[in-house]
């Protein structure tokens, strides 16, 4: 095995566990934390979920470097590198942006 195809399997497997937990967590903030704390009005039950946004802030720009680093590995266009941070953004796009990854390089 190449040193090339070695560091692009340690990019490809940062990725996609940043993607995996940035989705994960973008998934509990859209559809539990903000439901919750908007729409339930539940203070107590809210104060308890006000660590998701959190960890979502603090592992999305990890995300955003992983991203850049494989897009660059893998050579992508700008607009492509762009897309695939922008996934961080939307619930799901990040875990599909993953699965497009890992078909195209495995």
């Amino acid at each position: 095995m190449s040193s090339t195809s070695g560091s692009m399997g340690g990019t490809l497997l940062r990725f996609r566990i940043m993607a995996l937990f940035s989705g994960t967590m973008m998934i509990l903030l859209c559809f539990v934390e903000i439901p919750v704390k908007h729409l339930m009005h539940n203070p107590g039950l809210a104060s308890n979920l006000v660590w998701i946004p959190v960890v979502h802030g603090f592992t999305y720009p990890l995300y955003v470097i992983a991203a850049i680093q494989f897009s660059f590995k893998a050579r992508f266009s700008v607009v492509k590198m762009f897309a695939f941070i922008l996934a961080g953004t939307l619930p799901l796009a990040s875990l599909f942006a993953e699965r497009h990854a890992v078909s195209r390089y495995r």
